[in-house]
């Protein structure tokens, strides 16, 4: 999953974006309301976890916006903000969700991996494609009941993948969901994840799972 932390405090973004990305996340941050509102109209996100009292635009300024800019990205408000018409109002703006600080991180992790489904209308955090098992809210992957152990990079490219069954991914794709903006990594880096990836999936028993359409990048059928 990519996702965009609108956050002004460097030390709730530094632990926020940390737990995330533990999970396999990759992370977009801004710490200013027009730096969150160019990162989302240059890039498309799954989720946006959007700061409300932010200096220079505030968030529901940005959500107002991008709404009428015609961005149906999942939001996110997170604030401080915790009146009944705090929350009316966030979400009259077009939020989709809003959690008030402070906040246990389980809870927004499951908040931002629920809306992630929701975009791919998946209810179940279970993905199952030829025998493999992918859970979601567990961020594990396991083969006939046999767990296959991955990195975080692994766990994004394959899950990334299977939900998008059937579709072609070339590798910029791949780089910009599985990597921060700010990185620097390239198409070596993506192919070396790959064998490796694949070499796990077979060593458990999954032949040709992920196939390659030479020039224009992987997917599985």
């Amino acid at each position: 999953m990519k996702l965009l932390l609108v956050e002004d405090s460097e030390r709730l973004q530094r632990s926020i974006s940390t737990g995330l990305r533990k999970f396999g996340m990759a992370v977009d941050q801004a710490r200013d309301g027009h730096e969150g509102l160019a990162f989302i109209q240059a890039n498309d996100y799954e989720v946006i976890v959007l700061d409300l009292m932010l200096p220079g635009m505030n968030g529901l300024e940005i959500l107002k916006t991008i709404r009428q800019q015609g961005n149906t990205t999942h939001v996110l408000i997170l604030s401080a903000r915790s009146q009944v018409e705090d929350r009316i109002a966030g979400l009259n703006y077009g939020a989709d969700d809003y959690l008030v600080k402070p906040f246990l991180f389980d809870e927004l992790l499951a908040r931002v991996r629920a809306l992630s489904r929701r975009k791919y209308s998946a209810k179940n955090p279970l993905i199952k494609i030829q025998g493999l098992e992918i859970n979601t809210a567990a961020c594990t992957v396991q083969f006939k009941n046999h767990p296959i152990d991955l990195t975080p990079t692994e766990y994004s490219i394959l899950e990334y993948l299977c939900r998008r069954k059937g579709q072609v991914l070339s590798h910029d794709q791949l780089i910009f969901m599985v990597y921060d903006s700010l990185s620097e990594a390239g198409r070596n880096t993506i192919e070396a994840h790959m064998s490796t990836l694949r070499k796990k999936l077979r060593e458990t028993g999954i032949n040709n799972l992920i196939k390659t359409r030479r020039g224009f990048g992987y997917y599985i059928e």
